[in-house]
């Protein structure tokens, strides 16, 4: 690539709510970034199971490479794929689907947790994994194929990567992604024999777990595309979105923490080998995959998500607030009388979010908040508050734990919109608070290619260069 023009290269960013397809295009040096298709996701309920409609998030992406294709002034050079994890395809000896995959949400894995505690114990699979032991893991959906009779020797395949095949690569575990799974040894970064022993599962049904950035193929199936895919090679990315988005922070040192801010907020930092230690564990942390062959050291707080679902209780049709209005409102009230914890077990829960919140309050002694579409900025204040004092405490944990000295605090994803969420932020740790860009998963995703392109394909430093070069954080 030295040299040569910047290539034209495709990302697409596969979310639970709805997914982006955008392309990157250059005017000399200067980078232009265009969301070329944009289509919503959702679980689809069959029976009492729920499911995701692959088909159609395979025909909405190609519907979006296609329009790619013509709105490329040059040949396309790569594409990327990331999104969320745990969730997976079974295939055929063909790559062919066995059916639609299963939702995380799914309640079938409730029954493994207990059956694996008598297999491997929580403390024991988190000194192997690093991961929190969640029964959304892959792990735990495999032993539920199981216990359904599904043959363990069933390939399986996460699904940014099982798009990838879709696409005409070949069948692959990236590095990020697989993490998530709960079936890796973090610590020498390949799937765990042990792991799987102990939880009755075939390791030779596993993808071939590979690095951030590994060529798998060209689309060979995009033909209608014309000359534009004739060269283009698809890459594995860091498939699993938030490592994408870590990816997209283009900070040097080693003294600064990451947050990224959307429906959940993950609040850690980058480590170049992990933490399973019995009290991070207990903190909640849990070790992934980052690109570099890095960690994401980080908890899982809770985030917008208790936003939009107070609004939907207190302001349904026509009574939505703006949201740029809402902060503003929220900004201009006096501090609330008491700090919400977030993070209460009931607060996970959908529904009757303003209800929930207020059952907090009145347990404390302090009187509710009316329930009606006007408090909605009081809401919005006291869930703000609550989010950075959270961030905060998690912060304060991750220097404990991991003996760093951070002073700076990077902030990516649709949250870092929220001039006063951040406001917060910045008194609430006393950090210096930079703010990315709401897509900032994208961002990562093209940075990752072009490092790749260029002969660098897992290199920290060339991904943030890259990452600087198309999104340069702001102090916020």
């Amino acid at each position: 690539m030295p040299g040569s023009p910047l290539p034209n290269i495709v990302a697409i960013d596969l979310g639970a709510e709805s997914c982006r397809v955008s392309l990157l295009q250059w005017e000399g040096q200067e980078p232009r970034i265009e969301l070329i298709h944009r289509f919503s996701n959702a679980p689809l309920a069959g029976g009492e199971s729920l499911f995701w409609d692959f088909d159609r998030i395979l025909a909405e992406t190609e519907k979006g490479l296609l329009r790619s294709a013509r709105a490329a002034a040059a040949p396309i050079a790569s594409i990327g794929v990331d999104g969320w994890a745990v969730d997976y395809v079974r295939v055929n000896e063909e790559g062919l689907p066995l059916g639609p995959p299963f939702c995380y949400r799914d309640p079938r894995t409730e029954a493994t947790m207990p059956e694996m505690e008598e297999r491997c114990s929580r403390a024991e699979l988190y000194a192997l994994s690093g991961a929190q032991p969640l029964r959304i893991n892959t792990v735990y959906q495999l032993m539920a194929d199981a216990r359904a009779g599904v043959p363990d020797s069933t390939p399986w395949i996460n699904l940014p990567e099982y798009l990838l095949t879709r696409l005409g690569g070949r069948a692959v575990a990236e590095y990020t992604n697989a993490t998530h799974t709960g079936l890796v040894d973090i610590h020498n970064r390949s799937w765990s024999p042990e792991i799987f022993r102990r939880c009755g599962l075939d390791i030779e049904a596993a993808p071939e777990l590979v690095a951030t950035g590994t060529e798998v193929g060209q689309p060979g199936k995009l033909s209608a595309g014309g000359g534009a895919f004739r060269d283009t090679r698809l890459i594995a990315t860091a498939c699993h979105d938030t490592a994408s988005a870590v990816a997209a922070i283009p900070l040097d040192g080693d003294d600064w923490a990451y947050i990224s801010s959307g429906t959940w907020s993950l609040v850690g930092t980058l480590l170049d080998a992990p933490v399973a230690t019995p009290e991070a564990c207990a903190a909640g942390f849990t070790n992934q995959g980052a690109a570099g062959n890095r960690i994401c050291f980080h908890k899982n707080v809770n985030g917008m998500w208790l936003l939009k679902q107070t609004m939907e209780q207190l302001c349904p049709g026509d009574l939505q607030w703006p949201m740029a209005e809402l902060v503003a409102a929220a900004e201009a009230l006096p501090s609330p009388d008491a700090l919400l914890d977030v993070d209460e077990p009931d607060l996970l829960l959908p529904g009757t979010m303003a209800s929930r919140i207020n059952a907090q309050r009145i347990s404390r002694g302090l009187a509710p908040l009316p329930e009606n579409a006007a408090a909605m900025p009081q809401f919005a204040s006291l869930i703000f508050h609550g989010l950075a004092a959270r961030y905060a405490e998690v912060l304060r944990n991750a220097e404990r734990l991991t003996g760093k000295s951070i002073r700076r605090v990077a902030i990516v994803g649709g949250g870092s919109l929220n001039r006063f969420l951040n406001r917060l932020t910045g008194q609430a740790t006393g950090l210096e608070v930079f703010c990315g860009v709401a897509e900032s998963s994208t961002i990562g995703n093209f940075a990752i290619q072009l490092a790749t392109l260029e002969g660098n394909p897992n290199a920290p430093k060339r991904i943030a260069h890259w990452a600087h070069i198309l999104t340069a954080l702001r102090q916020c």
